[in-house]
C-alpha cells in the first residue's frame, strides 16, 4: 500500500461502495472482523478481492469491476462457495449456555441462560460463528432453500450495527462506574469465573446423560 493511502479522502467513500457489494454475513472467513473491515482493507489496497466465500464469483466480479482489477478465483484458504445455509439448534440437547448467542453477530438467536435457544431463521446469515462455541455440538448448518438477497444483506448490516452499538453502550455504561470505583478504592483481585464454569460443566453432564 502506498504511503498515506489510509488517509486518502477517497478511502471512506470507496469503503462504503465496496461494503455495499459484500453479502454482510459477517462470517470473518476473509480474515477480517466483518464485512466492513474487509471492505476498508480492499479500499486501502491491503487485501485482494477474492476472499469472500459467501459472495463467491458474483461478488468477486463486482469487486473487480469497481476496483478495476482482474477477476480472480476464490482463495481456497478462505473456504468454498456454497448454497446459502442457516443454523439449526437441536433444542432437545441445548443446555442454555448462551455461548451461541454471544457469538452471533446479528442477534439471530433467541434464548436465556439455562433456557433452550432457537435460531430466527429469517435473520440468520449462515455465518457459522455459533457452531464452534457450542459445547454440546447441537448446532448444525442446514440448507435454507432460498438465495441470499441484497435485501437480506441490508437487513443483516442494520442488525450487525445495532448489536455493536448496543454492546458498546453497555461497555461504556459499565466502564464509567468501574473506573471511578477503582480510582477511589484499593485494587482487588477479580473473582475467578468458577461459578459459571461449574454451571456449564453441570449442564454438559446433564446433556451427556440425556444422549446416553
Amino acid at each position: 500500500m502506498p504511503d498515506g493511502a489510509a488517509s486518502d479522502p477517497d478511502v471512506p467513500s470507496l469503503t462504503d461502495t465496496l461494503d455495499a457489494l459484500l453479502p454482510q454475513t459477517q462470517c470473518t472467513q476473509c480474515g477480517y472482523d466483518g464485512c466492513r473491515p474487509y471492505a476498508q482493507a480492499m479500499a486501502e489496497g491491503r487485501a485482494d478481492i477474492n476472499r469472500c466465500p459467501p459472495g463467491g464469483p458474483r461478488v468477486i466480479e463486482a469487486l473487480a469491476s469497481t476496483l478495476g482489477r482482474p477477476v480472480l478465483p476464490l482463495d481456497p484458504e478462505c473456504g468454498t462457495h456454497q448454497p446459502f445455509r442457516v443454523a439449526l439448534i437441536d433444542e432437545a440437547h441445548c443446555i442454555g449456555c448462551t455461548l451461541c448467542i454471544q457469538a452471533c453477530p446479528v442477534d439471530a438467536i433467541l434464548g436465556a441462560n439455562q433456557c433452550m435457544h432457537t435460531v430466527i431463521e429469517a435473520d440468520c446469515t449462515g455465518c457459522e460463528r455459533c457452531v464452534a462455541p457450542c459445547p454440546v455440538d447441537c448446532i448444525t448448518m442446514v440448507p435454507a432453500n432460498r438465495d441470499w438477497t441484497a435485501g437480506d444483506a441490508d437487513a443483516a448490516r442494520r442488525r450487525y450495527r445495532a448489536r455493536n452499538a448496543r454492546l458498546q453502550a453497555r461497555h461504556d455504561e459499565t466502564a464509567g462506574p468501574a473506573a471511578r470505583t477503582l480510582a477511589n478504592k484499593p485494587v482487588l483481585a477479580a473473582p475467578a469465573p468458577q461459578d459459571k464454569q461449574d454451571r456449564i460443566a453441570q449442564a454438559l453432564a446433564r446433556a451427556r446423560a440425556r444422549r446416553s
